[in-house]
């Protein structure tokens, strides 16, 4: 069914996210991981030694949301926390590390749907402009 020209972008955005979420949550069944949870796995995999105030940052969350994730993943046996000084260091485990890149390949399958839609350029716009939005509002 095809959309109304006139829709405004926020359900357009919305959509895109609920079917991400969805197309994720039922990969991640497998490595029982939740998409709430992955991102913070995958920053601390591509990011070894991050510390947990540095992974809020960069993810954009509030600390206490990173707090309460990182301790599901600690419990699942994905990461470990390590205290230094005033922060605490984020490890990934070698568990953790194997669901990392298994969700990073899910990232990629997701990515792909999302080209077989558009040309290459019009990817490459796509996500210019929304890095170039998300900058702009955060």
């Amino acid at each position: 069914m095809p959309f109304d020209k006139d829709i405004p972008t926020s359900p357009l955005v919305s959509l895109l996210h609920r079917k991400q979420t969805a197309f994720l949550n039922n990969r991640l069944k497998d490595v029982d991981l939740s998409s709430g949870l992955y991102p913070l796995l995958v920053k601390s995999y591509k990011n070894e030694g991050i510390s947990q105030e540095e992974l809020a940052d960069a993810l954009h969350i509030n600390e206490s949301t990173v707090t309460r994730n990182l301790e599901k993943l600690e419990n699942k046996g994905l990461i470990t926390k390590t205290p230094q000084k005033r922060k605490k260091i984020i490890n990934v485990t070698a568990e953790g590390a194997k669901i990392a890149q298994t969700v990073m390949d899910y990232d990629d399958e997701w990515d792909e749907k999302i080209r077989n839609s558009l040309s290459d350029e019009e990817y490459g716009d796509f996500r210019k402009s929304l890095i170039k939005i998300c900058e702009d509002l955060i």
